[in-house]
């Protein structure tokens, strides 16, 4: 078992609701068998489901041993770009799925992981997603961080929620964007027909905001930066598409056509930046453009 330190930030919030607020994947259910196993205490005391929490206050929770792991590791390659003993960084490919699913059993970089880290990678996502801080994907390439331990995990999904940890990335729109730096700053929820997309929902949707810069303009496209101030399932090609200007080959979000070459979205993941949670210290890596993307500008250059 794994023991770590919570630092409570709200006044009056129950202990099962900001467990499942605090720590990643854990539903409010699984928050509050934990408190029924004893597994959360108060200076030492354990805590109730309903006990109501002060602002600063620590708390100690206890996760349980991971269950054994179903997914078997394979020999993938890698492109790793950072790793120690707490967090390895990798620059992903387009087409590889970030962990098992229905449809995709193996050959994910869950599996690859697996093989390359062996028993180092935290247990805080359950054992299909093991590490898995936060997901790009199929179709998208670029950097995504895994985490070693569970205190490394829980760490960096903090970072996540205050919006220290920063992710860049770089896209190709379609149309000519009339600013050359801009904010879409729109809730997202998902979508009152289609439930596999997601969409603006002003009423029932969680706050998303995407800041954006003109890299490069091309007759009927732009190259653009995206830097995420949240981090939102599909979310730079919902917000691209609700200011009228859909990525390109995003066709489910509204792009015209699906592109040549291009296996869905033209976006990638190109910087990330992060407090290391054992050291303090800022971390930034970069990773270049792939060769599809540049292939991708030389032929709107055209």
């Amino acid at each position: 078992m794994t023991t770590i330190t919570l630092r409570t930030d709200r006044e009056g919030e129950r202990s099962d609701a900001f467990l499942a607020r605090s720590v990643p994947d854990l539903t409010r259910s699984a928050a509050q068998k934990l408190l029924e196993q004893g597994m959360v205490k108060r200076k030492g005391a354990p805590l109730k489901k309903n006990d109501r929490l002060s602002a600063g206050e620590e708390l100690e929770l206890t996760l349980p041993d991971p269950e054994p792991l179903d997914v078997v590791p394979q020999n993938i390659p890698l492109d790793v770009v950072y790793e120690d003993e707490d967090v390895i960084v990798v620059n992903k490919p387009v087409g590889l799925v970030v962990h098992p699913a229905p449809g995709h059993p193996d050959g994910t970089l869950v599996n690859a992981l697996l093989y390359h880290c062996g028993d180092s990678l935290s247990g805080v996502n359950g054992v299909l997603r093991p590490g898995i801080v936060h997901r790009i994907d199929r179709d998208t390439s670029g950097l995504i961080i895994a985490a070693k331990n569970d205190r490394a995990h829980l760490a960096l999904a903090q970072q996540l929620q205050d919006h220290s940890l920063a992710r860049t990335y770089e896209a190709v729109t379609v149309g000519g964007l009339k600013e050359d730096e801009g904010t879409v700053d729109a809730p997202i929820g998902r979508h009152p027909v289609d439930r596999k997309k997601m969409a603006i929902d002003r009423k029932n949707g969680k706050r998303a905001v995407t800041h954006y810069t003109v890299l490069g303009r091309y007759p009927g496209y732009t190259h653009v930066e995206c830097r995420l101030e949240t981090g939102r399932t599909h979310q730079i090609r919902v917000h691209m598409a609700s200011i009228g200007h859909p990525l390109l080959g995003a066709v489910v979000y509204g792009s015209k056509k699906p592109w040549p070459g291009l296996a869905g979205q033209c976006l990638h993941a190109r910087k990330l930046r992060f407090v290391h949670p054992s050291t303090g210290k800022l971390v930034e890596v970069e990773c270049p453009l792939p060769q599809w993307f540049e292939t991708v500008l030389k032929q709107i250059d055209k």
